[in-house]
This record gives C-alpha cells, structure tokens and sequence, in this order.
C-alpha cells in the first residue's frame, strides 16, 4: 500500500482524480434515451486521452473499455457495447485515470431521462452513504469504522450493500492494499494514517445483496433482478478532514 509522502505525489493524484470526475461530469451530460453505452465510453477515452492521461480500465485483466457502464440491475464491470440506453433507465459509470504513474478512480449512478422514485432514492441512497462513511476516513480512526457507518447507514433505508465488492487502496497502482469492505463491525483493519490513499466505493442494492457475474465473465448483476447503483470518490487521510481528490 502507497502512503503519500510528498505533496508532489498528491498534487499528480489530485490532477489524476480531477482528470476521472471531469470525464464523470462530461458523460452526466451526454446521457440521454437513445444513446449507445459504446458512444459514451468513445467520449470518456478521448477527453482522457485528450488531457495527456490514459484510460486505466482498458487493458485491465482483458477489460475491452475505457469506462465501466452498469445498467439498472448491472452493479458493476458492465462492458459498453451497441445497447442503447432507453428512459427510465439508471446507469453507473466507473471512470479510472492514470496520469504519470498515479491512478484516480470514481463512479456515480445517473438517471436517464425520468426514472421511478424508488430508483431515485437508491440513488440518493448511495450517494449518501458514502458520505456517512467517510465521516470516520480520518486519521486514528480503524479501517472498518468507515465500512460499519456505511452498512448501518444502507440497511436503515431498507438497501442492501454488496458483500462481494470491496474499496481497496490506490496510488501507483489502481488496486493497492488494503481492501475496503463496506460491511462488517467497527474497530477492525489497519489504523488510517496521514498519506494513505483509499478508493471508497459502495454498491447498494434495491433488494438483496447476492450478486453474479454473467457469462461475458465481466458484468456483475443482483441475483434477484433488483436495481443497484455505485458511488465512489479517491480519498485521501489528512491531519484533519479527508481529502476527496476526485472532485471536478
């Protein structure tokens, strides 16, 4: 696990993770009935590219795009293809950067058009719990007060969180130790520590929280149908507050 002694070594993942939540916003924009998942991946790899960085999916383990793109019942890896997005949909976009040797790494869930109420408050949901997570990303605290606030947080609003998809750090390399649960009990894990740099990502399921992938190896579903959606930010532990390095 990396643990940032510089401040040049967290100026480069800051400009990384900015490059990753720009392309977010870009692609937030673009969304829209009618849209093919391929011509959204096409947007993210030419506007990273365009910023003197490069995509950090494409190649990964074999993966063939530059972003991830997760409909409705999709929790993560979907593969972007000739699919077409249709209203009413929701869509998670995992965005990864690599900028002179450092990773930023984000995803957000968006509605396409206008989407049922219940799919907005998943939305809303998991936005929100990663917030209530990172309250605990400060330095002292265990690695696992933040996935405990996390999980409390999600099954109070009758959510599931994805058990078999975890955070991980991240910094010369895109997965890094530790792993980062977003369930379990409080005060276990390492103690967080000023440099290190962790991706926090929650996968809240409308239903439960079984999950498998489908055949292309690669797109994870909820075994049950339900919607899910997935948030994460690169988080850096500080002195004082943690430090959200992909923010636009």
């Amino acid at each position: 696990m990396i643990v940032l002694k510089s401040d040049r070594e967290l100026k480069i993942m800051k400009r990384a993770g900015k490059i990753a939540a720009h392309t977010l916003e870009i692609l937030k924009k673009a969304i829209r009935p009618g849209i093919t998942t391929h011509e959204l991946d096409k947007i993210a790899e030419e506007y990273i590219l365009s910023k003197g960085a490069r995509p950090a999916f494409k190649g990964y383990r074999g993966f063939p795009a530059t972003i991830c793109t997760s409909i409705n019942e999709q929790v993560v890896h979907g593969i972007p293809g000739e699919r077409r997005l249709e209203e009413g949909d929701i869509i998670s976009i995992d965005v990864g950067v690599v900028l002179d040797g450092y990773y930023g790494d984000t995803a957000a869930t968006f509605p396409v058009g206008k989407v049922s109420r219940e799919a907005e408050e998943l939305i809303e949901i998991t936005q929100n719990c990663f917030f209530e997570g990172i309250k605990y990303a400060r330095k002292g605290n265990r690695l696992t007060d933040i996935s405990h606030a996390i999980q409390n947080y999600v099954e109070s609003r009758g959510c599931s969180i994805v058990r078999d998809y975890v955070g991980h750090g991240i910094g010369r390399e895109m997965h890094e130790p530790p792993q980062i649960p977003h369930f379990g009990p409080p005060g276990k894990g390492p103690r967080l520590e000023k440099g290190m740099v962790l991706a926090i990502e929650p996968m809240v399921n409308r239903g439960d929280f079984k999950v498998k992938t489908l055949e292309d190896n690669w797109t994870v579903v909820t075994v049950d149908g339900s919607l899910s959606a997935h948030y994460e930010h690169t988080v850096a532990i500080t002195d004082g507050e943690p430090k959200i390095l992909t923010l636009p």
